[in-house]
């Protein structure tokens, strides 16, 4: 589906005549839209001093991006002829569809009607409140914005219009080229919005505001496309899975809810995510002007001891590092600083040469050649209402000159937003130099622009079954061994008579456990026993339960960890990798990805666990055999794949890692028919 025309229009009509309406002819006006609007309406002479004609089939010639800002019922009759007369595209304004399904009860069908009379026309919404192109002046927007004519700039996309609302409002100096609305995307998806913006070579970088997940094949294009382009794409996630959190039986469903599933998607996608709007906003403007980084790394420099402390905190917190000074960089900062000041990184060079813009651009552009590829020097500007700035210029210039003799990007940090307003900001840009606001922001912004690894090949769409039952943990791991799973030894009794036999028979160490109960441990139902120990064989038959697995006990364990797979009906099947045991609950040291993975994806994701160091050796105790753990991974995903549209869910915990296996103790499946 070709978005240009509507995207980027030449002429425009505007169907209806409320003060929406109105309002959009205005905005068209002001960000000085050149082409006709015109706007139709069956009994109004004029719009917003315009003439209107009565009728879309008596518009002068089809139009290429239409404003359709009439009720819901008409919405769909408007639609339907002007996509018969070959219109570009539109712009659904009203609500009332799929969104208000539960009090209206027709907003669903309504909405079927709507993508029916589309046809192959493009449609935004319904009930969202269109775009801006800053970069053509053209709004199809029917409120107050923000934006302003760029060359060049980035793209957001939101689904909610009043956060596009207040993202135009933002006065940061980061250059808005597109702000587009996706409301219910009833024709048209974000991705699919994403893809075209991303065409337009003027667009530099892509902002996501993200209340859910549809099509994530139009998702997958997305990224590939980003990645074949070059332009990286940020998304700021909200809300999560109802549907994933239902799914309470065992720990793997309730860690990997629908917000692990998304984090993992975007990961997946290499689409960085971000925590705020804030954090959103100064990231894309950190890629606008410096492009993606190799690293998370910042030379930094401040006049305040504090400010710089401030900074290596918050870099521990957000994972950006301060790489040591070199010695010839230290040399040249001594020459210039004198023998007062300590040099570090992040650098304190006090005030000793305030007001020298010689000696500041000196140690600025020495710090330039360090080894992180971004320099950040930390100023907060004074209001100018109260107060004059005019001392604080020779930051500016100093770092200009930096700049211009390092080559390399550099970044005037305001430690509060407060402290560069946007006039200073615009000021800071024409020299070159990049406005971040905020320190926390501000390295937010650094680590998320750090491209990252992408998974191997589509996710697998999810299939979640009709129903779901929860098998014993013996069929399950019957299961799951028939896959490459290893298991313990293990033999079912089903009577009381029957497990005394084999208790009093045992030759090593056991473990005896209640079948029928989805977390034994709680209830009593797992009991440790060693041959000669009469209390734990008289609390085995004190068990409830009308059958019992009695399994050769794993010694040796170096970790217990998780492993667990869920369907989760957004984003695929979740993999959850983290500690186990009793741990699991205690640490929540989980990490998420979706399948399928490789060997090299599992291995990272070990790595990323806290409790990593366990598995590596710590402190000269053995490791663990991660080759075991990364098969017995690969054993789950061999049964998920096997039965997709019947699993509902897999968990292993734990799994016993030891420095020469990996063994599942403990198995949960939840299976059911395909839908």
């Amino acid at each position: 589906m070709d978005l240009s025309r509507l995207l980027r229009p030449r002429s425009i009509a505007v169907v209806g005549g409320g003060v929406w309406c109105e309002n959009l002819i205005a905005e068209c006006a002001k960000i000085g839209f050149a082409g006709p609007v015109w706007p139709v309406h069956p009994t109004r002479a004029q719009i917003g001093g315009l003439e209107c004609v009565a009728s879309v089939a008596a518009l002068p010639s089809a139009p290429d991006a239409v404003f359709v800002g009439v009720n819901r019922a008409a919405s769909v009759e408007i639609v339907a002829a002007l996509s018969a007369m070959g219109a570009g595209g539109a712009v659904c304004f009203a609500s009332g569809f799929r969104e208000a399904q539960a009090e209206t009860g027709d907003g669903a069908d309504l909405q079927a009607q709507l993508i029916a009379a589309a046809g192959g026309m493009p449609i935004l919404g319904p009930n969202c409140y269109g775009f801006i192109n800053a970069l053509d002046g053209a709004a199809l927007w029917p409120d107050q914005h923000g934006c302003v004519p760029v060359e060049r700039g980035v793209a957001l996309i939101t689904q909610s219009s009043n956060i596009a609302i207040n993202l135009t409002m933002q006065r940061r100096g980061l250059p808005l080229a597109y702000v587009v609305t996706a409301g219910n995307q009833a024709v048209v998806t974000q991705a699919a919005l994403g893809a075209a913006l991303l065409e337009d070579p003027r667009v530099t970088a892509l902002g996501l505001h993200v209340e859910g997940f549809s099509d994530l094949r139009g998702w997958e294009a997305l990224a590939q496309r980003a990645q074949a382009l070059g332009k990286p794409v940020v998304a700021l996630k909200v809300g999560a899975s109802a549907e994933a959190q239902a799914a309470t039986v065992s720990h793997t469903a309730s860690l990997a809810g629908g917000d692990a599933g998304a984090g993992a998607l975007l990961a997946r996608l290499g689409i960085a995510r971000v925590d705020s709007l804030p954090v959103l906003l100064e990231t894309l403007k950190l890629l606008h002007f410096a492009g993606p980084l190799p690293e998370a790394a910042l030379n930094c420099a401040s006049c305040s001891g504090g400010e710089a402390s401030l900074m290596a905190d918050t870099g521990l917190r957000r994972g950006v590092s301060f790489p040591p000074l070199a010695a010839p960089l230290q040399a040249r900062l001594a020459a210039a600083l004198g023998p007062r000041v300590a040099l570090a990184n992040p650098l304190d060079y006090h005030t000793y040469i305030w007001g020298d813009v010689a000696k500041m651009a000196e140690v600025f552009g020495a710090l330039a050649e360090g080894a992180a590829p971004l320099t950040g020097v930390v100023v907060d500007f004074p209001r100018t209402d109260r107060c004059s700035d005019a001392a604080w210029a020779c930051v500016l210039e100093a770092a200009q000159s930096a700049r211009a003799r390092s080559g390399k990007p550099l970044a005037l940090i305001a430690s509060l937003p407060e402290g560069m307003s946007e006039e200073v900001s615009t000021d800071v840009i024409a020299r070159g130099l990049i406005p971040l606001l905020g320190c926390d922001e501000a390295l937010a912004a650094l680590a998320a622009s750090v491209p990252g690894g992408r998974g191997a090949g589509p996710v697998w769409l999810p299939e979640p079954p009709a129903q779901a039952d929860v098998l014993r943990e013996a069929d399950s791991k019957a299961a799951l061994a028939a896959c490459g799973l290893p298991v313990p030894r293990s033999e079912r009794v089903q009577t009381r008579e029957a497990l005394q036999a084999v208790l009093m028979q045992a030759g090593g160490p056991l473990v005896v456990k209640a079948e029928g109960l989805a977390h034994k441990s709680e209830a009593g139902g797992v009991v440790f026993v060693t041959p000669g120990d009469e209390a734990a064989l008289q609390a085995c038959l004190a068990m409830s339960g009308d059958s019992w697995l009695v399994e050769a006990r794993i010694v040796g364990a170096v970790a217990e960890l998780l492993i667990g797979v869920v369907c989760d009906p957004a984003h695929g099947y979740v993999l959850t990798v983290g500690a186990g045991g009793v741990q699991t609950e205690i640490l929540r040291d989980t990490v998420s990805a979706l399948l399928p993975v490789t060997d090299a994806e599992v291995e990272d994701l070990l790595d990323r666990l806290r409790i990593a160091p366990l598995l590596n050796g710590y402190r000269g105790a053995p490791g663990a055999d991660r080759g075991a753990i990364a098969r017995a991974v690969l054993a789950v995903q061999a049964y998920v794949e096997a039965h997709r549209g019947g699993v509902a869910e897999v968990e292993i915990n734990p799994l016993i890692a030891t420095p020469q296996s990996a063994v599942a103790v403990d198995a949960l499946i939840r299976m059911g028919e395909r839908p």
